[in-house]
């Protein structure tokens, strides 16, 4: 056994053996990384340019934005690379970077979609005091606290994490090397490289996270049962489906996050496998971040409307 500050590099878990495949499997990650880019960046300009959305409910989707560029922009290229040169090494420096930064665009994210639940509970069940509740000062702080947080989650973690002893080895698809079983940095895999039961200290970290991620996915529920009691309590057709079309691109969203994410962490281990952890984490890291922007334009007219506008100036 040897302290993790004697290991200078870490294994990825390689998503192909042969050249031709993972040839393909860059090609295949380059198309999701630029349409995940064009997409973000294209709302991210439209609700800038346009002052018509300029209201709360876009300003959190700005943000969100925002986070979700920077997750797959920490995940993907790293994939890209190694497919690309057939190399699968990651150095320490660069694993911790990863950690740190995945575990505070994701953290970030989740309490986002939290504060996202209150901004549609308040729109549709307190309408009148909408102004009140979600003034241009409280939409800052509410979304500079999701950051904050999901900041000194990372910090905790990270810190904690690669404060642990590690065994000799680098390879995070082996417990037995320095090899992760997976192909970016996570901190469960490196905990299994760990030599020591002082891992453990960090598995309650995790407890108190995950503890914390269930408070808000209890609080999103209940945002949303009573989104659809006031819902179904609009007399005209028309003012329902007004009302359901602002919340779904948002549920849709938290599904597809939280859903990938569960099954990523929670699924029994009697189906566990290294090709369907490294197809969930994959679907859960990066899936969410690419068709986030293709769920909120889809149905939007003033997103639509906005990007219309946009490349009607443009060209």
């Amino acid at each position: 056994m040897s302290n993790s500050s004697s290991i200078t590099e870490f294994l990825l878990l390689a998503f192909a053996d042969r050249w031709e495949l993972q040839l393909l499997h860059f090609w295949l990650f380059l198309g999701i990384y630029l349409a995940a880019l064009l997409g973000n960046g294209l709302i991210i300009t439209a609700i800038v340019c346009d002052h018509h959305l300029h209201t709360p409910m876009y300003f959190f989707l700005l943000n969100l934005s925002l986070l979700d560029l920077g997750s797959i922009s920490t995940t993907l290229p790293k994939a890209m690379d190694n497919s690309l040169w057939d190399n699968r090494d990651i150095s320490y420096q660069g694993c911790a970077a990863q950690v740190f930064m995945f575990a505070f665009l994701i953290t970030a994210e989740f309490y986002l979609l939290t504060v996202m639940s209150y901004d549609r509970y308040v729109a549709i069940c307190k309408p009148l005091h909408y102004g009140t509740l979600l003034g241009s000062r409280a939409c800052v702080h509410m979304a500079a606290a999701a950051w904050g947080t999901g900041f000194l989650w990372a910090v905790l973690h990270t810190a904690n994490t690669f404060s642990l002893p590690l065994c000799q080895g680098n390879v995070l698809d082996q417990i037995h090397g320095n090899t992760l079983d997976q192909f970016f940095c996570e901190i469960p895999q490196i905990l299994k490289l760990s030599c020591s039961h002082s891992y453990l200290r960090e598995v309650g970290l995790l407890m108190v996270s995950v503890c914390s991620a269930f408070g808000c996915f209890v609080f999103i529920v209940v945002s949303y049962v009573q989104i659809l009691r006031a819902v179904l309590r609009i007399s005209s057709e028309q003012g329902q489906h007004k009302a359901f079309s602002t919340c779904l691109p948002h549920l849709a969203v938290v599904t597809l996050f939280v859903g990938t994410s569960f099954f990523a962490y929670l699924k029994p281990p009697s189906i566990s496998s290294p090709t369907l952890d490294l197809v969930v984490s994959f679907l859960y890291s990066v899936l969410p971040p690419a068709v986030n922007p293709l769920i909120y334009s889809m149905r939007n007219q003033e997103l639509k409307q906005a990007l219309r506008k946009l490349f009607s100036w443009k060209f």
